[in-house]
């Protein structure tokens, strides 16, 4: 995302989810995981979640045109960089689609790092 901000104008909405927040993003539909089984419940967080400038949730050309520039930087990062994990956009999900979510997640058949949970 830092690489990202660099091109295009968005803000990041939430990062890292505490029990209660988690809870919360449930019981409202935000999410659909109860806490600690959702990517925000890890520290540090391995998901994000952003919104274009301008904001406008209904835009939702705007929300692909921030993907295509997260996953152009994305593409660009080195194996090191990406640390053994695949980008994964809430947008291309086929059922609950959520478009300001952003994840990542351990590449198959590869060791995780040690993180904090």
């Amino acid at each position: 995302m830092k690489r990202v901000i660099e091109r295009t104008d968005f803000s990041v909405i939430c990062g890292f989810r505490n029990q209660q927040e988690q809870d919360k993003a449930y019981a409202d539909g935000r999410s659909k995981l109860k806490w600690p089984h959702s990517k925000h419940n890890t520290s540090p967080s391995l998901a994000v979640d952003v919104i274009p400038f301008p904001v406008d949730w209904d835009d939702i050309d705007r929300f692909k045109e921030l993907a295509a520039v997260v996953k152009e930087e994305w593409s660009l990062m080195t194996e090191t960089e990406r640390l053994r994990y695949e980008l994964v956009w809430g947008g291309d999900w086929a059922t609950f689609r959520d478009l300001p979510h952003w994840e990542i997640r351990f590449a198959e058949g590869k060791n995780p790092p040690k993180l904090r949970s």
